[in-house]
């Protein structure tokens, strides 16, 4: 593992190949007319770049009405590493500039500074991940300064739908139609010089409130997906009948606990009707958020710990591909994460995590379809996909407990 070449940060971002630019908006444009974008601008009559473009995040659709609410601008998109396994040459020729989720990098900011300088469009994805129940994903507090810093206009782009249409925990596309698009001025390079950096990060968090799910309820839209809600439980893992944990399942347009037998039915419009007494929660991220606040009471009693769980641990040192290092355990609790593998050698490896060193984390549902829930925690030089065996675990709760430790730990 030592010897494996590493992705190299430091290679300055490319502005798009001319050859390239016209298959962006080509690749494009089939699913924004398929899905009908309604597309909406603000403030943008004089607005010409360079500016940032802060974007948020719930489906790969994002970037599709990203590249044509700009077009014919070029820009440079911040990517997660796994973006670029296999076709790399290709990420950096259309714009692209690579980011380990969750790290303090300052490459990022120099490689950001340079699409300023060239005239262009640094689209950034803040949420740093797609919104598991399609609504706001923590922001980070370094937002504010960024944008201080570069000292040029800041355009938000809020999409709506894309969630509901293709949600993270369930990729399967809904036809959701039409979806709709904002595109709108948040501040112009003098409002930014008066402004401090909390007021900015302040009016950032403000334009970034969305929900999804209400959207969808609000827009008349129906989901006649007769799989809507399978992998729901992904995200709702604890049930509010009868509180256990890890215990909840879906099936077809059913989500039930497996413990109780309390079950709902996901209606078209993305409510939940309890099929017999008490609904408990309608709206799917009430629920979530429910999950939320008792996560944040165990932070609180300083309870809080995954225990110790059994692990696989991928390794993704380059856009190559993934290296399997070997099995071992990690623990999430009031200190962190902790990770210990034992390597195809008998090399033993470590990775930690202190709560501040992470005001998030990253997790995936049925990574790739065929490798089950992971968290990716990373370094400047290396992200491990780590992989918990068993039943008694959900990737949502540690997700939940990153961000409440983080909090506690601030204030």
């Amino acid at each position: 593992m030592d010897e494996v070449k590493r992705f190299d940060m430091s290679l300055p971002p490319r502005r798009t190949k001319w050859y390239l630019h016209p298959l962006t908006i080509l690749m494009s444009l089939p699913d924004v007319i398929k899905h009908r974008v309604k597309l909406e601008k603000t403030g943008m009559e004089n607005i010409r770049p360079p500016y940032i473009l802060l974007c948020n995040h719930n489906a790969f659709m994002d970037f599709k009405v990203a590249t044509k609410a700009i077009w014919p601008a070029r820009a440079n998109y911040v990517v997660a590493i796994d973006g670029f396994i296999g076709r790399e040459k290709l990420l950096r020729d259309v714009g692209c500039i690579c980011k380990r989720k969750f790290t303090s990098d300052l490459t990022l900011i120099r490689n950001l500074k340079t699409t300023i300088k060239h005239g262009d469009i640094a689209i950034i994805y803040p949420e740093a991940r797609y919104s598991l129940c399609g609504t706001t994903a923590v922001l980070p507090e370094s937002l504010g300064k960024m944008c201080k810093m570069f000292g040029v206009p800041v355009v938000t782009l809020i999409c709506h739908g894309h969630h509901v249409n293709s949600p993270f925990w369930n990729l399967h596309d809904r036809k959701v139609r039409p979806t709709e698009a904002e595109l709108s001025l948040l501040f112009t390079s003098g409002q930014l010089k008066e402004l401090s950096v909390d007021e900015i990060n302040s009016r950032i968090a403000e334009r970034f409130q969305y929900d999804d799910f209400k959207w969808l309820k609000d827009s008349g839209i129906r989901i006649r997906y007769k799989k809507r809600a399978e992998g729901l439980h992904k995200v709702l893992y604890q049930c509010p009948s009868c509180k256990k944990e890890y215990r909840m399942a879906t099936e077809g347009t059913k989500l039930f606990c497996r413990e109780c037998g309390k079950s709902w039915t996901m209606m078209e419009n993305g409510e939940l009707k309890s099929d017999s007494g008490e609904d408990f929660f309608t709206h799917i991220p009430d629920w979530y958020e429910w999950e939320r606040e008792n996560v944040r009471k165990e932070v609180e009693n300083g309870t809080y710990s995954s225990g110790e769980l059994s692990v696989h641990v991928d390794s993704l040192p380059n856009a190559k591909r993934y290296i399997r290092i070997g099995n071992g355990t990690m623990t999430h609790d009031m200190n962190g994460f902790r990770v210990k593998v034992t390597d195809t050698d008998g090399t033993v490896r470590e990775m930690e995590k202190s709560v501040p060193s992470l005001y998030s984390c990253h997790i995936e549902y049925e990574y790739l379809g065929k490798y089950g829930d992971c968290v990716d925690l990373n370094t400047l030089e290396d992200t491990w996909y780590i992989y918990p065996h068993g039943n008694d675990f959900a990737v949502t709760k540690m997700a939940l407990a990153t961000e409440e430790l983080y909090k506690a730990y601030r204030h």
